[in-house]
């Protein structure tokens, strides 16, 4: 349960860190390449999902005698935790690279996000 709120923590950190900084400092590299739309999702979703695994350690904690839940729990964790790096992180090279097969993996880290969600949903069901 910690680890997901330490993840969580950093997503956020970093969230801040790389929105800032793509405002700034990349603000014209990204709007000459066409990518700002690009690059502001990818940290749009690394938000959403370090308030995601902060509440998942949250909830762990809360019902951590009750195994079936923490187990699914987990599992929502590090599904949301794959997501992030899969989803944003392609899109965060896309945007740094032009490496534009990348495009192809981005799916499969916002499915591992739908698995997350879905995942906690099915520990209170």
């Amino acid at each position: 349960m910690k680890f997901f709120i330490q993840a969580g923590a950093i997503l956020g950190l970093l969230g801040v860190a790389l929105g800032a900084f793509g405002a700034h400092a990349l603000k014209n590299m990204l709007e000459a390449t066409g990518r700002g739309d690009t690059f502001e999702t990818a940290v749009k979703y690394q938000f959403y999902h370090a308030f995601a695994l902060v509440l998942v350690g949250l909830l762990m904690h809360t019902f951590g005698n009750n195994p079936t839940i923490v187990k699914l729990l987990n599992w929502a964790g590090y599904s949301f935790l794959g997501g992030v790096i899969i989803f944003s992180g392609s899109l965060y090279i896309l945007c740094f690279t032009g490496i534009t097969w990348l495009g192809a993996i981005t799916p499969i880290g916002g499915l591992a996000m739908i698995i997350g969600w879905a995942l906690v949903l099915w520990a209170f069901v």
